[in-house]
This record gives C-alpha cells, sequence and structure tokens, in this order.
C-alpha cells in the first residue's frame, strides 16, 4: 500500500495547495528515532549547543519573508502576528543559548566527605544529563513558537537532547522548511543534521511515543489527543515522562468594585483578548465572572461593542471550524444562556466572534450547564453573572486546571481586601494575573505556562528557561576519583559553572 500523501491546505478556501510529504510508516518511525539515538553524544558540548541554538535563531530571521509566507498559507494567522511569532521563537533559541552558556540548569550540587555527622556522609557530587531522544508534538495554532523551532524542541535541544518532531498537519510546508534551517544550523558547527528531524502522520506520531528509545515526549494541542499519547506513554514497558498542554479554561473574576469603577475599560480589554487571533490562543479567556448590575450591564456593553466590531475570521482548519460552530450552538441552546453577540459560521470558511451570558447560580452543581465549563476553541468566551462572591468561589471549585487565572480588581482593593478571591484562584492555574489579560506569554525566567491538569500533564512550564528542566535527570557521584568524574563536577571547577558546594553557593 502507497503512503498516504501529506497536503498543506489552504484555511481560507480549505483547498490543497501542494504535496509536501507522505506519512511516515512504522519502519521510518524506528529510523528516524534510531538515528536521533546514534547521534545524542554529538551534543555534549555545551559551547556548541549554544552556537548551534544562535545559529538556528539568525537562520529563521535571515529566511523571516519564506517563512512567514509559508505559515500564513497554511495558518491564514497574517503575516503581522507571524512576524512577532517568528521574533518570539528566534529570541526563545538565543535565550535558551544563554541558558546552556550560564549552566546553573545543571544545578550542580556538591558534599564533600564529613565524618563528623551521624551518619557520616560519603563526598557526593550530583548534576543532571539529558534524557536522550525526545519526541515533540507540534502545535496547531503557533506554526513557530509552539511547533518545530519552538520551545519544546529548543529547550531539548539545549538540555542535550535530539528531537524527532511530529509535525502538526495543518501547517506541514512550514514544519519541513523550519526543520531544514535547523538541521542546515546544526551542520554548520559540525553537529549530525539528524539531532533534528521531522515526521508527518498520525499513525507516526503513536508510533513515536512507543519507540523504546524515546526517553521524554511533548505534546501541544487537545485533551482528547494528548490525553491518549500520554496513556501510551504511561504504558509503556519502560514509562517516559510526557509533558503535555491539553487544554485551557482561563478563568476571570471581575469584582464589583473593578466593574463599577472600569466596567467599560474591562469589557473593551476582554474582548480584546478572547477574540485575539480569531479566539485560537491556549490562553484565551474562556470563562468571566461579572456582577449581576448596572456595573457588569455597562461591562456587558462594551464588551458587545467590541465584539461586535470584530470582523469575521479563519480558523487553522475546516474541522476546527466546524467543531467551534457546533460547541457554540450546543451552549447557546441551554436554559438561561443568553448570546448578546451570537458567536458561529460567519460565512463558508470563517467564523464570527460572540458571547454567551448564564447566571452563576446555574454552575453551582454538576448538570447540563457543565459544557459552558469546558474550554470552547474559537472566538467565544462564557460570561458568568453572580450576585455574591459566594457564588463565584462555588463555581470556582468545580472548575478543571488552568494555565492562566486573572483577578480584576479596583483600585482600592489593592489594599489586600482582594486577596481572598486570589487565593481561590491560585490553585487553579500556573500563572496568576492581576489587572492584566492572559494572552500573551512572555519568554522570561519567572514564566510559568503550565497549570493542574489538564492544562498540563506535569508541574513543569514549556515557557521561559526553567523548560529545560524537562529533559533532564539527576545523577549522583559518589566516593568517585577526581579523575573519573565529569568535567562539570571535578574539584577545580574547569568550567566555571555555577553551584552549591557544601550547602553554600560557590
Amino acid at each position: 500500500m502507497a503512503a498516504a500523501p501529506v497536503w498543506s491546505v489552504d484555511p481560507r478556501t480549505g483547498n490543497p495547495r501542494e504535496q509536501v510529504a507522505v506519512e511516515a510508516t512504522a519502519e521510518e518511525v524506528d529510523r528516524a528515532v534510531r538515528a536521533a539515538h546514534a547521534v545524542r553524544d554529538a551534543l555534549a558540548d555545551r559551547t556548541v549547543r549554544a552556537a548551534f541554538l544562535r545559529t538556528a535563531a539568525d537562520l529563521l530571521a535571515g529566511a523571516r519573508e519564506h517563512v512567514i509566507e509559508a505559515a500564513d498559507a497554511e495558518t491564514a494567522l497574517g503575516p503581522a502576528r507571524l512576524t512577532g511569532e517568528l521574533a518570539r521563537t528566534a529570541a526563545q533559541l538565543k535565550a535558551f543559548a544563554e541558558v546552556v552558556e550560564e549552566g546553573a540548569f545543571l544545578d550542580i550540587h556538591i558534599d564533600h566527605e564529613d565524618g563528623s555527622r551521624t551518619p557520616p556522609w560519603p563526598d557526593l557530587r550530583r548534576y543532571k544529563i539529558p534524557l536522550g531522544v525526545v519526541a515533540v508534538y507540534a502545535a496547531s495554532n503557533f506554526p513557530l513558537a509552539f511547533s518545530v523551532p519552538g520551545g519544546d524542541t529548543a529547550s531539548a535541544l539545549a538540555a542535550g537532547c535530539p528531537v524527532v518532531v511530529k509535525a502538526h498537519p495543518d501547517h506541514p510546508a512550514t514544519s519541513e522548511l523550519c526543520a531544514s534551517l535547523l538541521r542546515r544550523a546544526a551542520a554548520q558547527h559540525g553537529l549530525p543534521e539528524d539531532v533534528v528531524s521531522v515526521l508527518h502522520g498520525f499513525d507516526a506520531g503513536v508510533e513515536l511515543v512507543k519507540h523504546p528509545l524515546v526517553g521524554a515526549a511533548g505534546f501541544t494541542g487537545s485533551i482528547r489527543g494528548g490525553r491518549a499519547l500520554f496513556d501510551a506513554a504511561a504504558s509503556r514497558p519502560v514509562p517516559i515522562p510526557f509533558h503535555g498542554e491539553l487544554g485551557s479554561l482561563n478563568p476571570v473574576v471581575v469584582t464589583a468594585a473593578a466593574a463599577a469603577e472600569r466596567g467599560e475599560q474591562i469589557g473593551a480589554g476582554l474582548g480584546g483578548s478572547m477574540t485575539m487571533g480569531a479566539g485560537q490562543f491556549c490562553t484565551k479567556p474562556g470563562f468571566v465572572f461579572a456582577p449581576s448590575g448596572e456595573s457588569g450591564d455597562r461591562l456587558l456593553k462594551s464588551l458587545t461593542e467590541t465584539v461586535s466590531d470584530t470582523d469575521a475570521g479563519v480558523m487553522l482548519d475546516h474541522r476546527m471550524r466546524d467543531a467551534f460552530v457546533a460547541g457554540v450552538a450546543e451552549r447557546a441552546a441551554l436554559p438561561d444562556v443568553e448570546a448578546p453577540v451570537t458567536p458561529g459560521a460567519g460565512g463558508e470558511h470563517t467564523v464570527s466572534a460572540g458571547f454567551l451570558t448564564v447566571p452563576a447560580r446555574r454552575l453551582a452543581e454538576e448538570g447540563p450547564h457543565d459544557a459552558l465549563l469546558e474550554e470552547c476553541f474559537g472566538p467565544v468566551t462564557v460570561v458568568a453573572r453572580y450576585d455574591s462572591e459566594d457564588e463565584i468561589t462555588t463555581v470556582l471549585s468545580r472548575l478543571p486546571g488552568n494555565l492562566t487565572a486573572t483577578l480584576q480588581i479596583a483600585t482600592e482593593e489593592a489594599d489586600g481586601s482582594a486577596a481572598g478571591l486570589l487565593s481561590a484562584l491560585t490553585p487553579l492555574a500556573g500563572r496568576v494575573l492581576v489587572n492584566g489579560w492572559p494572552t500573551g506569554v512572555a519568554v522570561a525566567p519567572a514564566q510559568h505556562h503550565g497549570g493542574p491538569y489538564p492544562a498540563t500533564t506535569s508541574t513543569s512550564t514549556s515557557v521561559g528557561a526553567t523548560a529545560i528542566e524537562r529533559w533532564l535527570r539527576p545523577v549522583s557521584y559518589q566516593s568517585t576519583p577526581d579523575a573519573l568524574l565529569p568535567a562539570e563536577l571535578r574539584e577545580d571547577n574547569p568550567q566555571g559553572l555555577p553551584r552549591r558546594v557544601d550547602g553554600r553557593r560557590a
């Protein structure tokens, strides 16, 4: 049987553009993983790794015109959005180069022998080593920053792990182009090109996570697809870490005082955030608490005006478009649910933004309204009108884990009077915002892009410097002669690495 073709499709029309590749067979997956495994030692030199990452960033930036053209043709995200995403992707690669050079990610601890302790301490030296081949599953909504050249790939390479990427079917041509740039960057520094490779096809993705030489996996996508791969990773004869970002509602609580102080501003900000990128950001605010009464009405009026002024948008593919149209129709049909601006089909290939409202009391107990507490991918949000803070905390207790949670407060509440609501939001998310909007994730050392399940399947972040930790494991050497130790752990610290010696930072 001939291998199934992989087509690049224009989401603006639904028409095929070109055949990019063919779906990988089980044998081809095996060859790709074995080739990556065979070259893992080539990434051992941190200086070379850092230079490789910087060159990859430079090549992506140098090919920006072609990369953005390819990505826009396959995703309809637009040149402006993709230009920013490409800049972020290049900056991310360079940021990890700095992490590699600085060396703190190795988390070096040295405890010298101490016979005076009870029980006595032997000489112990601990640092972190790469897990091996990492399988990366590219995201649909970020064809650059969370796909072939994105954060999972960059952080895994920074950790010293070769990467095999399962490309997303929504942008195969972009994936191939970016992979060729990464492989060219590797070759420029004398590294084997197989430190990065790309595969296509659903079955290939399943085979990849099951391969015995794959040491870890990173995924960004749907709860259904991510959970299936997560379960496969856990059920292997040798289970592996699976770092999946699966779904998020990203709740927002607007206090009564905040609505009274600046309801119009909050409504406009919410409208801009929930329609950004046709509502296809993983951090879209998809569920909002707004007070009943006049101040909440003003907020909704502003939200209505902002959303009504938003043009119909193209989603990443027609399957997602159809799921959005069906999902909002199902939710809008529930009792006591209203649609001040009706979301749904904007045309044959587009969707129109909108929002739904519901009394918060309807969500206090399990029932058909639970659909409103589930992510709906696309330009829609749900506004729950509450009469008391108790209604807020009751519904919050029923929410699943999230990437973000946001609290909108009034100036007067910055004195600490909103601490109870902030405390109620904190267990729900990995990033908690006050008086901001969650769309937009800064690539910064203190960033955390993750959260309780189903936001992610682990406690790690996929954005920021500490994302590298996902692909490492600690190992300790006990009573080992200095000449036998890895250079990073030797007494004279020839590489000048940051480390903690006998409990003190050296």
